[in-house]
């Protein structure tokens, strides 16, 4: 997409952000509905980016067991499925707010459980010693409505565990703030990929054993 087409698309978002947030989550729904009208839209099994991006996010993760996983914004479960299998030993979740793109996940052959969720305004249940989130916060618009996402997604997270972003670089920056403010994490790790032009960096927080 170019920088016009970005500039678009993050003034559409902005736009329903304006709504509260649970007619935002249904927005957004019924819009990844009809992004979903045909499988895999984003070529995640054919671009190579986007093979590359999956790999090397699970190259960068610490070497340490996982008990359970959880993937926010998992579209088809392309992403979630290669988790299940590299940590066949955890209970690994995928949630999106598509019900379309779950029913396709579902069918992904892997021991991974899909779930449709508004992450804005619901919670999976329980804590999660790993926690993805890529390509998911700059849909969210408003200053505020990052910031409740971003106190979601520390809230699944075990004392001690890891929440792992991917995004582009170097908006991820400012779709970080609210995370780099809150005291109960840690940024631990950041790992930038700028070797294509489209620059993207995989960020890893660690919620404090006292946070």
């Amino acid at each position: 997409m170019s920088a016009a087409g970005d500039a678009l698309h993050r003034m559409l978002f902005g736009v329903m952000s304006v709504v509260s947030s649970r007619g935002q989550g249904r927005l957004l729904g019924r819009y990844f509905d009809w992004w979903h009208r045909k499988p895999d839209p984003w070529n995640y099994h054919g671009e190579p980016y986007e093979k590359h991006k999956h790999q090397r996010t699970i190259e960068v993760l610490p070497a340490r067991p996982y008990t359970r996983i959880l993937d926010v914004g998992c579209s088809e479960g392309t992403f979630t499925h290669l988790v299940s299998a590299a940590y066949p030993q955890a209970e690994t979740l995928g949630v999106d707010i598509s019900q379309r793109a779950l029913s396709r996940a579902a069918a992904g052959g892997s021991s991974a459980r899909f779930l449709a969720l508004d992450i804005l305004n619901d919670s999976p249940g329980g804590s999660f010693d790993l926690v993805f989130c890529a390509e998911t916060l700059y849909y969210l618009g408003r200053s505020g409505r990052l910031r409740q996402a971003s106190a979601r997604l520390r809230t699944l997270l075990a004392p001690g565990g890891l929440l792992v972003l991917t995004h582009p670089w170097p908006e991820a920056r400012h779709l970080y703030r609210c995370l780099d403010a809150d005291t109960a994490l840690l940024r631990t790790a950041e790992h930038v990929d700028d070797e294509s032009d489209r620059p993207f960096a995989i960020t890893i927080y660690q919620r404090k054993a006292d946070g």
